[in-house]
């Protein structure tokens, strides 16, 4: 699913709370869009709604955008392959989802170490 190979041109995701769409879309490497799209197909992407009925993704959706992202444009699944293997095996996502967070921190501390080395 996400392995650290899958994502490398994707840029690290920062230590927020909250993004916006056009945050995650730059994330992700995804138009806008397609993620409200995306909201429509994968009952797993559930973004908060506030005021005006503006979307704030949390990391666990960036994650699972970044995991839809990889079943179809990198592993060639349909929508709706993508669907049933997202809500098929959900040990085999938690998993996948440690795993990329895992890399996302070593990715972060590699950079942290960088700018102290400097």
């Amino acid at each position: 699913m996400l392995e650290a190979g899958n994502n490398s041109e994707l840029p690290p995701i920062p230590g927020k709370r909250y993004f916006t769409i056009g945050e995650v879309s730059d994330l992700c490497g995804v138009k806008p869009h397609v993620l409200r799209y995306w909201e429509q197909e994968f009952p797993q992407l559930k973004p908060v709604k506030r005021r005006g009925n503006r979307r704030y993704y949390q990391r666990h959706d960036v994650l699972v955008i970044r995991q839809i992202r990889s079943l179809l444009y990198e592993q060639g699944f349909t929508i709706g392959g993508a669907r049933q293997q997202l809500s098929g095996d959900t040990a085999k996502q938690d998993v996948s989802q440690s795993q990329q967070i895992v890399h996302q921190l070593r990715v972060e501390l590699e950079d942290l170490l960088q700018q102290l080395k400097r």
